[in-house]
């Protein structure tokens, strides 16, 4: 199954095992479960420290598990790991046969010291770019914990759990029997979950720190940069972000991003965030800002960043590079329906509408793309547009006529979701011809129309354009002195990776600048 590169590549990195472990497979007569034995063997043929057994009493086949021999230790998966949970396959057998994990000694310690007994069920889809990060997650804890334990389940082959379950959306995670959460967690994010006491005492810690230099407000590409631009000039430095990486966590391919042919959003947070521990910088994730306060209406006389725990960071100087989210279409219905029909990513979710009827929301280049991706794997697509016409790039409109599966519907203004009460039967929307109202029956619903900044908690605080973003200068200055910005929150144009890496970068140098011009002693008064 595999090829002789990714072949060679594995048992290279399997000569790290430490511990025996056991693959135990449970398989069926079908196709799935030849492919999954076929992959089994050819891994337990790179070491000799890996046995393979079958054991079909498991109910879920094809599904495997990979134990410690001779202890509790082991994760299963109930499906074939490849595709975007190949990374996740490979590091389970690392952890499970002793290798260490690269996860923060303090997390590592709470996991271990969770009390309680923790059955965990991800739903991933292969496609999903998202599943991963919680799949490593569940399956490093239920490593490190006896108490807990993890089966990782690919939706689209398991389609009768997922329609019984009623889950329109990945990754979907149960505990225990019930749903614990939707979206992509990190390891952090979960563990404070589980551990209630870990935001009151991570507010106590922040609480003690000293006045920083500069303060990054946001761990995206902008934030990432402005760190790494104000850390290198020596200055103390700290960035509290509310999940490291932001938006670009979500995003699927990236192509456009200079001296790199191709790579995936994920894979470029974690590389943000590695570059930045690589300098001295306090990095406090899981930090929800909620309040900016000037430094002139400050006690302290600096500037204060207010967050949800309660907990206040001050600083000299602050970049605010908060991002921004998919914007919603703010229609009945929506919120009701969201990750039950109703959906952002496409790449994620889109297995589980195969065969069904779904709509795009949007005529941009995300929502053709969309349109274009979930053509091949459900049963229609029915773009929808406000506008009279698509916006999306020539070369995706021929592409997506060319497809016999997709009906395009411009100057349409949604206006409401309908369902059952438990997910999406259709989508209401008014034709702005001629206000003629007209109703779609489907099952999913695919939302692309762009951006929301992250500034509503700055309302009233500095000046923000009509659309909300922060209005910066050629040097990511706000409206406020000592308080810089950049990024997909601001006023910049172009909302791209590369140009908020810049405009990071440009902020840092503008709060240094800045420092140096308000450290500087006052000029003597020239004598008479």
């Amino acid at each position: 199954m595999l090829d002789e590169a990714i072949k060679a590549q594995l048992k290279g990195y399997l000569e790290r095992l430490t511990q025996p472990i056991e693959l135990v497979a449970a398989l069926d007569e079908g196709a799935k479960s030849r492919e999954l034995e076929e992959l089994l063997a050819e891994i337990a043929a790179m070491s000799d420290k890996i046995a393979l057994r079958r054991d079909d009493s498991e109910p879920r086949k094809p599904s495997f598990a990979i134990n410690r021999l001779g202890t509790d230790i082991g994760v299963r998966f109930a499906g074939i790991p490849l595709g975007h949970e190949f990374t996740s396959l490979v590091l389970a057998l690392l952890q499970v046969g002793g290798h260490p994990s690269k996860a923060a000694e303090e997390t590592i310690a709470q996991v271990q010291n969770l009390e309680g007994e923790f059955r965990f069920e991800t739903y991933f889809s292969l496609s999903c770019q998202n599943c991963p990060d919680v799949v490593q997650a569940l399956n490093l804890m239920s490593v490190l914990n006896p108490n807990i334990k993890h089966v990782a389940i690919d939706g689209a082959l398991y389609q009768d759990e997922v329609d019984r379950r009623q889950i329109m959306s990945v990754p979907t995670v149960y505990l225990n029997g019930e749903v614990f959460d939707q979206g992509r967690m990190s390891l952090e994010q979960i563990v404070a979950r589980l551990d209630t006491g870990a935001t009151a005492r991570a507010a106590e810690t922040i609480k003690t720190k000293d006045a920083f230099d500069v303060l990054v407000v946001g761990g995206g590409p902008a934030g990432a940069a402005a760190a790494i631009y104000a850390a290198r000039k020596g200055i103390r430095t700290g960035i509290a972000a509310e999940r490291f990486g932001g938006q670009v966590l979500d995003t699927m391919a990236i192509e456009n991003f200079i001296s790199v042919d191709y790579t995936e959003g994920p894979k470029l947070g974690a590389a943000l965030e590695q570059h930045v521990r690589n300098y001295d910088v306090d990095i406090m994730n899981l930090q929800r800002a909620s309040r900016l306060v000037p430094a002139n209406e400050s006690a302290s006389g600096l500037i204060e960043i207010a967050l949800e725990n309660g907990a206040s960071l001050k600083a000299k100087s602050v970049v605010l590079s908060t991002g921004a989210r998919w914007r919603q279409m703010g229609v009945p219905g929506e919120n009701e329906y969201r990750n039950k029909g109703v959906a952002y990513c496409p790449h994620c979710d889109g297995p589980l509408f195969k065969g069904k009827r779904v709509a795009v929301i949007g005529g941009g280049n995300s929502g053709v793309e969309a349109a274009i991706d979930l053509a091949g794997i459900v049963a229609h697509v029915t773009l929808v547009e406000f506008d009279g016409k698509l916006r999306a790039d020539e070369v995706l409109q021929r592409k997506l006529r060319s497809l016999p599966n997709v009906d395009v519907i411009v100057s349409a203004q949604s206006t409401e979701v309908l369902g059952d009460g438990q997910r999406v039967s259709g989508l209401v929307y008014k034709d702005r011809s001629d206000s003629s109202m007209h109703s779609l029956s489907l099952e999913g619903i695919f939302v692309q129309i762009g951006l929301l900044p992250n500034t509503e908690w700055l309302k009233d605080t500095l000046e923000l354009s009509p659309r909300g973003e922060i209005v910066i200068d050629a040097r990511g200055q706000t409206s406020l002195p000592g308080v810089f910005a950049a990024g997909d929150a601001t006023t910049v144009p172009y909302k791209q990776i590369v140009i908020a890496m810049g405009a990071g970068s440009t902020a840092a140098l503008g709060a240094f600048d800045h420092l140096i011009r308000s450290s500087a002693p006052a000029a003597e008064t020239a004598a008479a």
